[in-house]
């Protein structure tokens, strides 16, 4: 009896050596499997060579992640600050337009005095500036006027802001060619929707949407048709005096305009061709 319980205490004390050793074979095992970083050995002026070589390449996923350690591993210096701006072009290249304008953004906050300040605004309103329409709109023909501004006007400002403090930038050209079109799709936007309450029959909704872009985008070639607009809104509202003034604008501004004659208040304007999606 003695002996069988001897044996039985032995036997128990090996197995939970056993376990133990299971354990820590799991633990060193679990520890072995941990990612291991693929640029530990490399310098970040290395990492950031490379990340220019893929991004030359097109591989903009590969240049991503060499640019990341470059931010990290540099951290305080010159070369971390060209990281962001690489990363956040990279970012844009790959169509992750928030990530772009995010690292953007902070680069701006937090390098007020960076060299590299004039590239910043002019790559975050080209990025807005080519905010992409998607697949439908693309099918659609969907023009830049006929969607939210927004994005538009954010590049208006990152334009804006470049020509005002860096005229002399060698990016200040284009920007203010930007801003010209921009001015013009925002123009085109707001009688796209005048356009659409007068086809409804909402007279004076069109008027006000036409006499608003009239206000703020005097210089668009988008006004000629605003005014007619307002012509046309004004003559079903029965508002002879208003109608006449827009009319007396409209020869003064346009002479040689298609809309002038005796058909600007007695016909709808000239049916401008509509994607096939677009039914009204």
């Amino acid at each position: 009896m003695k002996l069988l319980k001897n044996t039985s205490w032995s036997t128990w004390t090996g197995q939970r050596a056993g376990l133990l050793a299971l354990a820590v074979s799991a633990l060193m095992a679990a520890c072995g499997s941990a990612p291991q970083d693929e640029f530990a050995n490399i310098s970040p002026d290395k990492l950031y060579a490379d990340a220019k070589e893929e991004a030359a390449d097109g591989n903009y996923e590969n240049a991503i992640k060499r640019l990341e350690k470059v931010e990290a591993r540099a951290s305080g210096t010159i070369l971390a600050q060209q990281a962001q701006i690489d990363l956040a072009y990279s970012y844009y290249k790959t169509g992750e337009k928030a990530q772009a304008l995010a690292k953007l953004e902070r680069f701006i906050r937090l390098h007020p005095t960076s060299p590299a300040l004039d590239y910043a605004y002019y790559l975050q309103g080209l990025i807005n500036f080519n905010d992409d329409l998607g697949l439908f709109g693309r099918l659609a023909s969907q023009d830049l006027s006929e969607r939210d501004q927004q994005a538009s006007r954010d590049a208006y400002e990152s334009f804006r802001l470049l020509s005002e403090r860096f005229p002399a930038s060698k990016y200040t050209p284009d920007a203010r060619l930007r801003m010209n079109h921009i001015v013009n799709s925002l123009a085109a936007g707001e009688v796209h929707v005048a356009r659409y309450y007068l086809r409804r029959g909402a007279y004076l909704a069109a008027a006000n949407r036409a006499q608003q872009a009239v206000k703020d985008y005097r210089q668009s070639p988008a006004i000629e048709e605003a005014l007619y607009i307002m012509v046309q809104s004004y003559d079903k509202l029965g508002l002879t005096q208003l109608r006449d003034d827009a009319q007396r604008v409209l020869k003064q501004s346009f002479p040689n305009s298609g809309y002038l004659g005796d058909q600007a208040v007695t016909e709808r304007p000239t049916p401008v061709k509509k994607p096939w999606w677009q039914l009204w």
